[in-house]
């Protein structure tokens, strides 16, 4: 003959008042207090991590931008060199016409 168990320990594990487990809405209904704290403690846990990534964005922004500045003062200086070095082979010229065409093109109004 085959042995039958109880249908209370076939079933699984019990509440020991024999209550009917409540569910995720009256949980909450219940202990209501305590879901929104955890949801608002939450959402201040997630604004404190955007302030965060904000802050070392802005920090890489301010680092880029000190850098794209020093890039434009390095082409600045490049071109004014190479402005001065054509002037100088521009003025050894005999005719004195390129001089004067670069003068123009570069917005130079000195001799």
């Amino acid at each position: 003959m085959a042995f039958s168990a109880p249908p209370s320990a076939a079933g699984g594990v019990r509440n020991p008042s024999g209550r009917k487990p409540l569910g995720l809405v009256q949980n909450i209904i219940k202990r209501k207090h305590s879901f929104a704290q955890f949801f608002a403690m939450t959402g201040i846990l997630l604004l404190s991590c955007r302030s965060l990534g904000q802050k070392y964005r802005m920090y890489n922004l301010s680092e880029d931008a000190a850098a794209l500045r020093e890039d434009q003062e390095n082409l600045t200086s490049r071109m004014n060199n190479i402005k001065h070095s054509l002037l100088a082979e521009a003025a050894r010229e005999p005719t004195g016409a390129f001089a004067a065409r670069l003068r123009l093109l570069f917005g130079d109004e000195s001799n």
